[in-house]
């Protein structure tokens, strides 16, 4: 294994660190004023849009998406590094056009999408003139369980008739298409049953209930959306019939390394305003930095995030050289260990920091409240390590030995 960067990632790694420190950095506040000023009617706000604007012309744009037919053809390897310095910002990844869902669902069309589906609807999206969301949670069935699902989508002609109540359909405001994951044939086998179609936002039957308030924030912009009767055209169907499971899981493994790869830079960050503080934070006779138990800290979390970057950059190695199925096992280890990781760093650099920690004048308590939700979405931590333990498990039963 051979972790060093090419010489085109270390060139798009400096370029990113500069454009974050120009532009993404100083704009945080602004952009995070405004949102909670006007709230997420409206799309991007204007420091936001000028930074896209910006990143474009510089072609620091679309680096997630492995085809070099729409992006710039990065290696998932690649790609980890300028996804850590992104993730360092709440708004970094929409800087570059490398934000969630969108990238999920970009890499959908773009794997399974037909000629007129990519025209229609992948083209805008990497141009940035077009937002997505992805629905597929319901909160009348167990998220971690797909095979539940009980959104139907029923052939009328030609045309799918879509009726379900879905909710957490991330990016749901201001989205102009969701991809709904609905059952077409509740008869077929538990992972035959359900497809993927794209469901324009506009469609009559297609109901924003409401974004849905997390931990006290709707800017997150998870949405409960209802289908009532949404008719789309057979043509919306991506892939063939039946095919949802398969598409989802595509789409779900390159999502958790990126959710992994984000992790890292959040907790990159989390730690670099801690040394900051610990180093000018006078109290009870000494700077903080001098105290034992912020030391250990600090060391305890230097140790987690080097260990989790290298799971990760293993986990793309792998992805790279042998296929994301064939690295299922080390995608479904790191999105345990970057979430947990996250969170222990994040709550370290809350008590280190004080009242500093838990106000909204540091990104910390912002990041915490976004990166705990990690644990659950894209499978939680539970279904993870049963699936990672029957994977070990499976290495030694008798007829393998």
């Amino acid at each position: 294994m051979d972790f060093a960067l090419s010489q085109r990632a270390l060139k798009l790694s400096a370029e990113v660190t500069a454009f974050m420190e120009d532009n993404v950095y100083p704009a945080e506040k602004a952009v995070e004023e405004e949102l909670q000023t006007r709230g997420l009617e409206g799309g991007d706000p204007e420091p936001l849009r000028a930074i896209r604007k910006s990143a474009k012309a510089a072609g620091l744009w679309n680096f997630f998406i492995p085809d070099r037919e729409y992006g710039p053809g990065l290696t998932v390897h690649e790609y980890a590094t300028l996804c850590e310095i992104m993730g360092r910002s709440p708004i970094g990844p929409r800087a570059f056009n490398c934000m969630a869902p969108d990238t999920g669902n970009m890499e959908i069309l773009a794997q399974f999408g037909t000629p007129e589906q990519k025209r229609r609807w992948l083209d805008p999206c990497l141009a940035g003139e077009m937002r997505t969301c992805f629905s597929m949670s319901e909160p009348g069935t167990a998220g971690s369980d797909p095979t539940l699902l009980e959104t139907r989508a029923v052939r009328d002609g030609d045309e799918y008739v879509i009726n379900g109540h879905k909710w957490f359909t991330s990016g749901g405001i201001n989205s102009a298409f969701a991809i709904v994951m609905a059952v077409t044939d509740p008869q077929a086998p538990p992972h035959r049953r359900a497809s993927q179609i794209i469901v324009p936002t506009d469609t009559p039957g297609f109901q924003l209930v409401r974004a849905i308030s997390v931990m006290g924030e709707t800017l997150g912009n998870h949405c409960e959306i209802a289908y009532k009767n949404c008719r789309v055209p057979v043509t919306n169907l991506l892939g063939e019939e039946g095919s949802g499971f398969a598409i989802a899981q595509a789409r779900l493994g390159p999502g958790r390394i990126h959710h992994c790869m984000r992790m890292i830079g959040i907790a990159e960050r989390a730690l670099e305003l801690v040394c900051r503080r610990a180093n000018t934070r006078f109290t009870h006779g000494s700077l903080l930095a001098e105290k034992a138990n912020i030391q250990q800290w600090i060391a305890d979390s230097r140790i987690e995030i080097d260990a989790t970057r290298l799971m990760v950059l293993h986990a793309a190695w792998k992805i790279d050289t042998i296929g994301k199925r064939e690295a299922r096992q080390e995608i479904a280890m790191i999105k345990v260990m970057a979430a947990n990781m996250v969170m222990r760093v994040l709550d370290r650099a809350i008590q280190a920091l004080g009242g500093l920690g838990v106000s909204d004048d540091t990104p910390i308590a912002r990041f915490w409240r976004d990166c705990r939700g990690i644990r659950i979405v894209d499978g939680p931590d539970e279904v993870h390590r049963m699936t990672i333990a029957r994977r070990e498990l499976r290495k030694w039963r008798r007829d393998n030995l």
